[in-house]
C-alpha cells in the first residue's frame, strides 16, 4: 500500500476510484467518456453533483453551484471580472503564491488592487492578523489554506466588504458559513475529485452586476447559473468522479466527520514534530495548516538517511515545495490516519538510530 502525502492531485476513497473505473467501460451502455453531456443520464448526475454539494455545506437559498473547468487559475481572473463594480478597486490578503497569482490576475483585469495585508516578510509562515481593508473596495479576496507554506485561515476575516475566497485546498475539509461569502472557487483536485473541473459557489445578487468593459460570454457567471453549468460541454468524467466521491463524504458523517478525521491526523503528526528533536515544524501553532503539514530537518546532514527510509516505506509525495524545503505533508480528506502514524512511526524510529 502506498501512503500518498503529494500536494495534489489528491488522494480519493478506493470505493470512488472502484466506480469511476466502471463507468470508463459502462456507464449505461455506454463509456461515461463518450456519454452525451445531454443525456438524461449525465444530466443526473450533474443535478445530483449540485445537490450534493449544497447539502454537505448547507449552502442557503440564494446561491448557485457552478462546475466549470479551469482550475483556480482561471478562477482567479473570472472571480475579479464578476465581482468588479463602480470602485474597481480589490483589497487582497497576501499569504503566498496563490494570493499574488489572484493578485496579478485582478491587475490584468483593470482593478487597483490593494494589499490589504501580507506574511511576506517572514516567507509567509504566518496568516496576518492585521487586515486593513479600503471600505471603497469592490470585495476582499483571500486564500482559505495555502499548500505551499502549510498556513491557514482558522477564522474568516472581518470584511464589510463582500467576500470572495479561493478555497481550492481545503473546501470540504471542515465545515465553513457560505453565507458568509459573495464567492467561493475551488479547484476539484485536493478534496473534491480529480482535477478538471473547478467549483463555484456564487451569491444569486452577485450575478449580472459586472461593470468590467471585457467580460465574455464563458467568463460570466450568470451564463452558467442560468444554464445549470450545461452552457458548454462541461467536464463529465471529472464532474461524475465528485458526485460519487461528495455521495461518499455524506454517508461517512458528511464535513464534519471529515473535519474531526483531519484534526485527528494533523494533531497526530504536528505532536510528533514538536516532540521530536529532528524535526521542526515552519508554521506556529495558530497558523498551521490541517491539510498541509510543512516541517524541516534540523540536522540536514542526515536528509539522505531519512529520505531513503520514508521512500522505502512506501511513503510518496512528501517533499516540500522549493520555495519552502524540507517536507510538506498533505493530508486530504481520503488520505487515512494509518498512512499519518506510518509516518509518525518511522519518525520516531529515525530519532532512536540518531
Amino acid at each position: 500500500m502506498k501512503h500518498n502525502f503529494g500536494a495534489g492531485p489528491c488522494i480519493l476513497p478506493q470505493e470512488v476510484f472502484q466506480e469511476a473505473s466502471k463507468s470508463v467501460v459502462d456507464f449505461n451502455g455506454l463509456s461515461i467518456l463518450e456519454v452525451s453531456h445531454r443525456h438524461k443520464d449525465f444530466v443526473a448526475v450533474m443535478d445530483e453533483a449540485i445537490a450534493l454539494v449544497k447539502k454537505a455545506l448547507n449552502v442557503p437559498e440564494g446561491y448557485s453551484v457552478i462546475f466549470l473547468q479551469g482550475g483556480a487559475s482561471l478562477g482567479f481572473l473570472i472571480s475579479a471580472l464578476n465581482m468588479m463594480r463602480d470602485a474597481k478597486k480589490a483589497s487582497y490578503i497576501n499569504t503566498g503564491a496563490w494570493s499574488k497569482k489572484a493578485m496579478t490576475e485582478a491587475k490584468k483585469a483593470g482593478f487597483e488592487v490593494i494589499e490589504a495585508a501580507s506574511s511576506a516578510d517572514k516567507n509567509f509562515n504566518y496568516i496576518p492578523k492585521n487586515v486593513a481593508v479600503d471600505p471603497s473596495s469592490d470585495y476582499l479576496h483571500f486564500t482559505s489554506n495555502n499548500t505551499i507554506f502549510g498556513t491557514q485561515f482558522r477564522e474568516i476575516p472581518n470584511s464589510d466588504v463582500p467576500l470572495v475566497c479561493d478555497m481550492s485546498s481545503d473546501i470540504f475539509s471542515r465545515e465553513i458559513n457560505v453565507a458568509d461569502f459573495d464567492l467561493i472557487y475551488a479547484g476539484a483536485q485536493k478534496n473534491m475529485g480529480p482535477a478538471g473541473t473547478t467549483l463555484y459557489i456564487v451569491k444569486d445578487e452577485a450575478l449580472g452586476k459586472s461593470t468590467s468593459a471585457f467580460l465574455p460570454t464563458y467568463l460570466d457567471l450568470k451564463t452558467h447559473a442560468e444554464k445549470d453549468s450545461m452552457f458548454n460541454t462541461p467536464p463529465v468524467f471529472p464532474v461524475y468522479a465528485s458526485m460519487l466521491n461528495l455521495r461518499h463524504l455524506i454517508n461517512n458523517g458528511g464535513v464534519r466527520g471529515a473535519q474531526e478525521r483531519n484534526e485527528a491526523k494533523a494533531a497526530l503528526l504536528y505532536n510528533e514534530i514538536d516532540s521530536n528533536p529532528l524535526f521542526e515544524a515552519t508554521v506556529g501553532e495558530a497558523d498551521r495548516s490541517n491539510m498541509n503539514v510543512t516541517f524541516l530537518m534540523t540536522d540536514e546532514s542526515r536528509t539522505d538517511e531519512f529520505n531513503a527510509l520514508w521512500l522505502e516505506n512506501d511513503i510518496v509525495g512528501l517533499k516540500g515545495h522549493r520555495s519552502v524545503g524540507g517536507y510538506r505533508a498533505s493530508m486530504y480528506n481520503a488520505l487515512p490516519i494509518e498512512s499519518v502514524q506510518v509516518l509518525v512511526d518511522l519518525m520516531k524510529h529515525f530519532s532512536s538510530k540518531g
